[in-house]
Parts: C-alpha cells; sequence; structure tokens
C-alpha cells in the first residue's frame, strides 16, 4: 500500500505540474498576443485538457516502480508566433515561462513542507497531514526535475527555444539542422541514462534539505 500511495502521489504531483507548465505557455503566449491556446482551451489547471498517455502516466508510474527520479511530459500547448507582436521576443517569453512556472511550484511547496514537517513530529502525527507532506515532497521533487529538463538546449524543449530566440540571426541555419534532429539527440540523451545521472543526485541534495537531513 505504501509503495502504491507513493506511485499515486508522485503521478498526481506530475499531472498538475504539466497543466501548470502548459498553461504558463499558453498565458505567455497571449500576454504576447497570441490567443491560440485560449481559443482551443489549453490555458487551464485540467490535467484532461493536457494529458499525454505514455508521457503524463504510462512513463512517470514507470519511473516510478524503478525508483528511478520521476518526470514526463503532456500534450504541447499550441502556440502560433505569427499572431504574436514581436515573434522572436515572443519565443523567448514562451519558451522560459514553462521552466519558470515549475521553479516557482517547486518553492510553493517546499514552503508547505516545512509548513508542516513541526507539525509531523509531534504526538499524533499522520493521517492528512503525512499525505499532504509526501505530495508536497514529491511535488518540489517532480517540479525540480521537470524544469531542469525542460531547460535542456534541445529541441523541443524549453530551453532550445530560449537559446534559438537569443542566437545571432546568421545562425537560423545551425537552429534549423538542430531542430531536425533533436529528437534523435533528445532519445539518446533519455537511453543513455544521462539525464538520471543529473536529474537523481540533484533530487537527492533537495530531499535531504527537505526532509532536514544533514
Amino acid at each position: 500500500m505504501g509503495e502504491t500511495l507513493q506511485i499515486v502521489v508522485q503521478v498526481v504531483g506530475l499531472l498538475f505540474a504539466v497543466s501548470f507548465h502548459e498553461s504558463a505557455h499558453g498565458l505567455a503566449a497571449l500576454a504576447c498576443g497570441d490567443p491560440t491556446a485560449r481559443e482551443q482551451g489549453r490555458i487551464s489547471l485540467n490535467p484532461l485538457r493536457h494529458v499525454d498517455t505514455v508521457g503524463s502516466i504510462v512513463f512517470p508510474a514507470l519511473l516510478a516502480l524503478a525508483g528511478a527520479p520521476v518526470f514526463g511530459w503532456a500534450r504541447p500547448v499550441p502556440v502560433d508566433l505569427r499572431r504574436t507582436r514581436k515573434p522572436r521576443v515572443a519565443n523567448l517569453l514562451v519558451s522560459a515561462a514553462g521552466p519558470l512556472s515549475n521553479v516557482l511550484l517547486a518553492l510553493a511547496f517546499a514552503a508547505l513542507v516545512f509548513a508542516i514537517r513541526p507539525r509531523l513530529q509531534g504526538p499524533g502525527a499522520g493521517g492528512l497531514d503525512e499525505i499532504v507532506f509526501l505530495l508536497a515532497v514529491n511535488s518540489v521533487l517532480i517540479n525540480a526535475a521537470l524544469a531542469l529538463f525542460n531547460l535542456l538546449p534541445i529541441p523541443p524543449l524549453d530551453g532550445f527555444g530560449v537559446l534559438e530566440s537569443l542566437l545571432p540571426r546568421r545562425l537560423a541555419p545551425l537552429a534549423f539542422a538542430m531542430r531536425r534532429y533533436g529528437m534523435l539527440i533528445l532519445f539518446a540523451v533519455l537511453m543513455t541514462g544521462v539525464l538520471s545521472r543529473v536529474l537523481g543526485p540533484a533530487q537527492r541534495a533537495i530531499l535531504d534539505v527537505l526532509l532536514g537531513r544533514h
């Protein structure tokens, strides 16, 4: 039951994190003049509007069962840069909005962890407080992992959108070539375990802080 609860909590935390992440993209696009995401109902915290069966449920559940850092993805929010006032600036802001939203969520859940932790050390601790604490801790780890993962400068991740917006225009062919082979590069990063070797230590360090382990 304990392992089942842990998996459920992690998947729930991930669904909320990716919904927040994608909605942040949509809000940033709307602020830049593109209402496409709003028109399609994608600026929402309802996971059903964003969920990708494999990326939001199956893949993270398998990671949780394997004891690996949990992360995943949702269906990308549609953005039409042609409808924005300044497409290059909009690409930068929309791309950065996703990882930034996860950083903000991680900080908010970390504050909740520190608020609840003293109550778990007293008599009669447990019950709802314990479940909320477990959800908050996992949400910090998941949002931190999502932020780090999405900041990788590999298409189609957000980090590449940020990099592409900052590159001089003369390097546009290089950006185009990277987009062409981005999925292959990303697949190689995932399959070689490089990402786990980065995310694992980072999550363990965050967990030590959250649990007060020194």
